[in-house]
């Protein structure tokens, strides 16, 4: 493919404004189960979407395959690489890995990754997020996974210091459902959640909006089941030359909302941050060089 885009979901959201209105309505049905949502019969994948199968072949050749069977050969490529885990990954690297050291060819890959996902975030999205996660008048709750908690931890931590209210959830453990207990319509949740997607994950996510939950999602490219019931969702690119996945783009994402929302609530944020190096002094938890 000569487009320097790596997945179909990609394509079909780069192009929804282009497509006619029967092919957008194709493209929503494929993007809400992705990628298993283009697998079947050209047939079926048009009855399903309430379209006519001239209109899949066609929106299948905009987005640059020559034909249907081309394009559910892609799909399947990328539903593998979902579902691999780090051996796997780890080889089909090693087998393609280009020459030059690993410290060129690594940030090589995160500053594609940053370049490319940045590129497909809408400005008006991220400020939706920094606005819900800067109403002090919304309980915040965080939450990741086995490996996404410490990204959880690390906006938790931050969030603590510029505003009230905020809870770290622990989704690997088995008391996350008592948290659900509290989670009332227009709270915030945000959630971490990349690929080998976990099931307590989602169920939470899936529990809190029932109760009306406003539900942030970080994931990566293929994007987690949790989309579909996420008000905003930030779609990094997360694959580098290693047996495991990046999380630079994802970091980058946290801090810059960080700033953001430390600047919409900089009065109160002060006024917190002042009392906290208040307590830090008494506790002398620091070292002062003075």
């Amino acid at each position: 493919m000569s487009e320097n885009v790596k997945t179909i979901a990609d394509r079909l959201q780069m192009r929804l404004d282009t497509l006619t209105r029967a092919e957008r309505q194709l493209a929503h049905l494929i993007l809400e189960n992705y990628p298993v949502s283009g697998l079947g019969p050209i047939t079926a994948v048009a009855e399903a979407a309430k379209v006519s199968t001239p209109t899949v072949a066609r929106m299948v050749q905009k987005l640059g395959f020559k034909g249907y069977g081309e394009f559910q050969s892609e799909l399947r490529e990328e539903l593998k690489a979902q579902i691999s885990g780090p051996i796997a990954k780890h080889d089909i690297w090693a087998e393609k890995a280009p020459v030059g050291h690993v410290l060129n060819r690594f940030t090589e890959a995160v500053i594609d990754n940053i370049r490319h996902s940045l590129g497909q975030i809408e400005t008006e999205s991220f400020d939706q997020a920094c606005a819900l996660i800067a109403d002090t008048d919304r309980p915040l709750r965080i939450v990741g996974g086995r490996i996404t908690h410490t990204m959880a931890e690390y906006l938790f931590l931050h969030m603590q210091v510029i505003r009230p209210n905020v809870t770290h959830i622990q989704s690997t453990s088995n008391a996350w459902p008592h948290y659900l207990l509290d989670v009332k319509e227009g709270d915030v949740l945000v959630v971490f959640d990349m690929r080998r997607y976990e099931n307590n994950t989602l169920k939470l996510a899936e529990m809190a909006h029932q109760r009306g939950a406003k539900i942030i999602l970080f994931t990566d490219q293929w994007r987690s089941p949790i989309h579909s019931f996420a008000e905003v969702v930030f779609s990094s690119r997360i694959v580098v030359p290693s047996a495991w996945d990046s999380a630079a783009t994802t970091l980058l994402l946290v801090e810059t909302i960080i700033s953001a929302v430390q600047d919409l609530t900089w009065e109160e944020t002060r006024d917190r941050m002042e009392n906290l190096e208040d307590i830090f002094d008494k506790t002398k938890l620091f070292r002062k060089f003075t």
